[in-house]
């Protein structure tokens, strides 16, 4: 009798083990299916709003070993998807396709053991296309708050606020440098950079080339604009003319003021190289994006005596200028002078709004740094690129 029993004990208990594994994923299963597993306590969610073009899957870390997860279709059996090594806690899955029911589950990558399975707890878990990513938040209030900044700060230059900017000393230069060449008589010089009308340093170069021909204008004094690019030639050709109309000397302008040189590099440095050397203006404005040919033009223009003011945002070429020229526009102050000499209200606005910003944005590092130094991540956590 006992050995009857026993043998059926053994196979009840045979067949409840090999139960344990199915061969396909019931897609019908609206609840986690698992077994307890020998020695951790493995958990696996599948969240389809975190990624807009995958799953995002996570569970509780395995103590020091690598997990194994495994995905199925609707109707087919669960496959490797990835090893994730021990620690690891989350994982996006990009190759699923939209609306394909998925089915996840994780396992001890080292043990093949049915008893250390876990379904995933979203079983039907579907891709989803989101129309806001709301991890970028961040992002989108520090571009409000920055707009803001700009537009209300342009806002109040057009009702007439006073707005201040810092004094610069090479723009306020400039009134003196051409008073200089009306002394003595001799012509103002101005090169706009080397490249073309694309590049944002030569707009910013039309823009003071308007005012110095305006004064120039004002003053009689001789004025002339070498160019290597023929675009530019054609813009400062119309800046400089509209400059003499709007101080009331159109009389005053000539079509060789702004001439065209060459449109090979070097060839254009050596051709106002010899013109600095052979007619001395008294005052020569180099601003815009300059490379090789700064310091051989800057040398230039110093040996023949002229008051020099240069401005370019190429880092490179900074110290050339600021060793051979009486005044550089360092960088940004390059982009800052058309609104320092016009007064333009959208100018003026768009400075104050953009420096305000700035003010605002290093208060808000220092408040992270002290923050985090206190333990308090919360804050930095916020702001963090995702």
């Amino acid at each position: 009798m006992k050995k009857p029993l026993f043998c059926l004990l053994i196979v009840l208990l045979t067949g409840a083990a090999g139960a344990q594994e199915p061969i396909l994923a019931d897609p019908d299963s609206a609840q986690t299916d698992s077994l307890a597993p020998p020695s951790h306590d493995f958990f696996l969610a599948a969240d389809s709003s975190q990624e807009p073009m995958g799953i995002a899957l996570a569970w509780e870390p395995s103590q020091g070993i690598p997990v194994m997860l495994e995905r199925a279709s609707h109707d087919s059996i669960f496959l490797p998807l990835s090893t994730q090594e021990a620690g690891a806690r989350s994982f996006v899955d990009t190759t699923v396709e939209s609306g394909v029911e998925y089915l996840y589950r994780v396992r001890m990558a080292d043990s093949n053991v049915v008893s250390a399975t876990v379904r995933a707890t979203a079983p039907h878990a579907v891709q989803e296309y989101q129309f806001f990513r709301r991890e970028r938040l961040n992002a989108l209030l520090l571009f409000l708050f920055y707009a803001a900044m700009i537009i209300g700060y342009i806002l109040m230059a057009k009702r007439g606020a006073s707005l201040f900017i810092r004094k610069i000393a090479g723009l306020d230069a400039v009134d003196e440098a051409i008073g200089r060449a009306t002394e003595m008589g001799r012509k103002v010089l101005y090169i706009p950079g080397i490249m073309s009308v694309d590049n944002i340093q030569t707009v910013a170069s039309m823009s003071i080339l308007g005012y110095v021909a305006e004064k120039t204008a004002s003053y009689g004094t001789d004025l002339e604009v070498p160019n290597k690019d023929p675009l530019v030639l054609a813009t400062a050709k119309e800046v400089v003319k509209e400059a003499y109309l709007k101080a009331g000397r159109p009389d005053y302008f000539q079509e060789d003021m702004v001439n065209y040189v060459s449109y090979d590099q070097f060839a254009f440095t050596a051709a106002v190289q010899g013109l600095m050397t052979r007619e001395k203006p008294a005052t020569n404005f180099l601003i815009g994006s300059f490379y090789a040919e700064s310091l051989i033009m800057a040398e230039a223009g110093n040996a023949a005596g002229a008051i020099q003011v240069a401005g370019t945002a190429e880092l490179a070429q900074l110290p050339f200028f600021v060793v051979a020229c009486d005044y550089t526009l360092i960088g940004e102050e390059l982009y800052a002078a058309s609104a320092y000499l016009s007064k333009e209200p959208l100018m003026m606005g768009s400075i104050k709004g953009q420096d305000l910003a700035k003010v605002v944005l290093v208060g808000l590092i220092l408040l992270g740094v002290v923050l985090a130094s206190f333990g308090q991540h919360g804050f930095v956590d916020f702001f963090a690129q995702r």
